[in-house]
């Protein structure tokens, strides 16, 4: 059955057609994520949800989505989307971010002209037939300073063309190493500083607790007099009521704002100042921009219900196409690996340690980690899924650690995983043959290769003679069919475990009857999802 996709915004007639192209069952309906009642009613229906800002992601429209997979943003901001909420539901929540770069990029650059010369008032007072040319003087953008507080993708672009403007950048990003900074040819300073010798300010980080409000009245009361502040990123990063009493006071000498703290705007303390520029959230608003972001989120989203890559994701590791076909058989595997120790271990858990090896450890392992989470989680909660896992890992206090290794062994790569409670520690290895299935190898340090099946049994025992015939003879008294049989031992009389791959669930008499030998320590079923 196809996948199916709701578009709830607007979104261009060739990114609908995207979907239909790719073999998914879309249903365009632009208007519908603006009545929440009925997007409710029929988001249950849906695979993959494609949206613009008018739909709004709630808590309580996902305790409707129980089909949902995936969310795509047609744009970078998702505010309108709550992701936590997305999260726990195991929704995958993908934006845009590369398509309306330039655009907004040359948003902010436009806007900063538009302060330096006050184009706006300008171009209102000469079309009521006044001939003010001495009230309007400007300054060039020419060798002044401009500071720049978040250099990332649109950031980047804006120091680029600030360069080619002839200014001199300066750069505030946490995350901007040296070398980058130098190749692109800014310097990159701390905010106080920034504060003090920018001409212009423009700002380009996303609206978080750790960016909320950074232009406060005490850091604008630090900025050089006469600076001008550009912000086309996102409402809430500057203290609006701040910058308007620090405009009228002149210390600040201009603004130009694209966004605001709410929106729509009716009404906010930049409206009607002199040399303040405002323009209703228009950083993207481009053809070419719009066209970019809805063709970009229709492909990402066809490509994660198709064949599980994951492109710009906000809440799970983002996996490539090509990635998905090569790691495919190695996430199998971490999830069979984490459903293992899940199904184990019946005690609350303090921490898993995963081990990489050879040519594991050479792939995109935040992937891997949320597959072998989820493996585990599911033993607590059935419906968790590779993004929702790690949430519920952190809210139940679990510490997970990875370690990389270099190939050490026969495998050409493997994956080990232990789980630690108060009571022990419980360790599985596993790896995947040339023939693309993942096998069991090592369980509790003893040596196996047990191909994986949906209904398996594994028994713990001393190593003595009958065990073979007791299974054997079990598993036919109860007519289930025996599809393969793995023993392993630590030593000669010492530890011994059995896999058995079954064709059908090994029934609850015949475990009984198995514990009644006195053979066993442990008589464990195992459920794993091979499909």
């Amino acid at each position: 059955m196809a996948p199916k996709v709701l578009v709830s915004d607007k979104l261009s007639e060739t990114a609908v057609q995207i979907f239909r192209d790719r073999g998914i069952d879309v249903d365009f309906m632009p208007d519908l994520g603006k009545d929440k009642d009925k997007l409710a009613e029929v988001i249950g229906q849906y695979d993959g949800l494609a949206i613009r800002s008018a739909t709004k992601v709630t808590p309580t429209l996902l305790e409707n989505a129980d089909n949902l997979k995936v969310i795509g943003r047609a744009g970078i901001g998702t505010d309108n989307v709550d992701k936590d909420a997305a999260s726990k539901k195991g929704v995958i929540v993908m934006n845009t971010p590369f398509g309306n770069m330039i655009t907004t990029a040359e948003h902010a650059i436009a806007m900063m002209f538009a302060v330096a010369r006050q184009i706006p008032e300008a171009s209102t007072s000469t079309h009521a037939g006044k001939w003010e040319k001495s009230k309007f003087m400007g300054i060039e953008l020419t060798n002044k300073t401009l500071g720049v507080i978040g250099a990332g993708n649109i950031g980047g672009i804006v120091c680029e063309r600030a360069l080619g403007l002839k200014m001199k950048v300066v750069a505030y990003d946490p995350y901007l190493g040296e070398e980058k900074a130098a190749k692109m040819g800014v310097e990159k300073v701390e905010l106080d500083e920034l504060l003090s010798r920018a001409d212009f300010i423009t700002l380009h980080v996303p609206l978080t607790d750790q960016t909320r409000n950074i232009l406060s009245r005490d850091n604008l009361a630090k900025t050089k007099k006469g600076v001008r502040i550009v912000n086309c990123a996102r409402g809430g990063l500057v203290d609006e009521q701040a910058l308007a009493e620090m405009l009228q006071s002149g210390h600040i000498a201009g603004a130009a704002f694209d966004v605001f703290s709410e929106e729509p705007a009716k009404d906010n303390a930049l409206f009607n100042l002199p040399n303040v520029v405002c323009t209703p959230h228009l950083g993207a608003a481009t053809t070419e921009a719009q066209e970019n972001v809805a063709l970009q989120v229709a492909e990402q989203i066809s490509n994660y219900l198709l064949t599980g890559a994951v492109e710009n994701a906000l809440n799970m590791p983002s996996v490539t196409a090509e990635e998905a076909k090569f790691m495919g058989p190695w996430i199998k595997l971490a999830g069979h690996l984490g459903s293992f120790i899940g199904q184990m271990t019946d005690e609350p858990i303090k921490a898993i340690n995963i081990l990489y090896d050879g040519v594991a450890a050479e792939m995109n392992l935040a992937a891997l980690n949320c597959s072998v989470v989820a493996g585990i989680m599911k033993k607590f909660n059935p419906e968790v899924n590779m993004v929702s896992a790690p949430v519920v890992a952190k809210e139940r206090g679990i510490k997970i650690s990875t370690t990389n290794q270099d190939k050490s062994g026969a495998f050409e790569g493997y994956i080990k995983v232990t789980v630690v409670t108060d009571k022990r520690e419980r360790s599985i290895g596993g790896t995947v043959f040339s023939d693309g299935k993942p096998r069991f190898i090592q369980i509790k340090g003893i040596n196996i290769d047990a191909e994986v099946g949906a209904h398996m049994l594994y028994t713990t025992n001393e190593d003595v003679p009958g065990i073979i015939g007791a299974l054997g003879q079990t598993m036919g008294e109860n007519n289930v069919n025996i599809a393969n049989f793995t023993l392993g031992r630590s030593e000669a009389g010492g530890e011994a475990i059995a896999l058995l791959y079954v064709d059908e669930p090994v029934p609850a008499e015949a475990r009984a009857k198995l514990a009644e030998t006195g053979l066993f320590t442990q008589v464990k079923p195992l459920e794993f999802d091979v499909a």
